[in-house]
């Protein structure tokens, strides 16, 4: 094949698997002074990306991560012993770590509009959007997913609701259960598990429309309890 043959079918779209680029999916955590969305604080946000409708097989990207602890005063108010104990992220980090605009801000910058998963969604979002509130931001624009929902729609035959359920049910382990940036690698994983189902429901061996993954997540609510 000549170089016009080549260049023609690169042009359209036609140069095989390797013209095709990858979306960039984030899978996220966060850790928080208590599970109160109206009253306690975001603590932590710990994310990674993962790339998929790729040539290759969907895959977790460790290279490109984010894991930041937001600065909070925790002489302020009595620190809850048991809490620190379950995320481990004492009164010296959380003294030290970065002021909330910034750490906000850039995770908003490394997020660069992405789809946003985790697993029981509407936590890590609500402690996101609240605290950027705090700060004179606006809630983030990226669509979110909750990844609990689309697991049992894609493996009706799993009876689990927690990750530690999920977990159990797929064989996987978690290095530091409760601890952010530990807890993102192990919902990636379950991703990347349910993710040979999710492309056959969508008949999709490329990309596909984050939307329709949306939907399809939508249908937990017709499952069986």
């Amino acid at each position: 094949m000549g170089w016009l043959e080549g260049w023609r079918k690169r042009m359209l779209g036609g140069g095989g698997a390797a013209t095709r680029q990858p979306e960039r999916w984030i899978v996220l955590d966060v850790e928080s002074t208590g599970l109160d969305m109206r009253r306690d604080h975001l603590l932590a946000i710990a994310a990674v990306a993962v790339h998929v409708g790729q040539p290759g097989p969907d895959r977790i990207v460790l290279a490109d991560s984010f894991d930041v602890v937001l600065q909070h005063d925790a002489g302020a108010s009595a620190p809850d012993r048991q809490n620190i104990l379950l995320h481990g992220i004492g009164v010296g980090r959380q003294r030290s770590g970065m002021p909330g605009d910034q750490a906000l801000a850039a995770f908003e910058d490394w997020a660069a509009g992405a789809p946003l998963i985790a697993f029981h969604a509407a936590f890590d979002r609500a402690m996101i959007d609240r605290a950027r509130h705090a700060v004179g931001l606006a809630a983030l624009t990226n669509p979110w997913l909750d990844l609990e929902p689309l697991a049992a729609v894609l493996r009706p035959d799993v009876k689990a609701r927690s990750l530690d359920e999920w977990m159990a049910a797929v064989g996987l382990q978690c290095s530091q259960r409760h601890q952010a940036a530990a807890d993102t690698l192990v919902t990636a994983e379950l991703l990347l598990q349910v993710m040979p189902q999710l492309r056959r429901e969508l008949g999709s061996r490329a990309g596909m429309a984050f939307a329709d993954v949306q939907r399809l997540a939508a249908q937990r609510r017709w499952l069986p309890s």
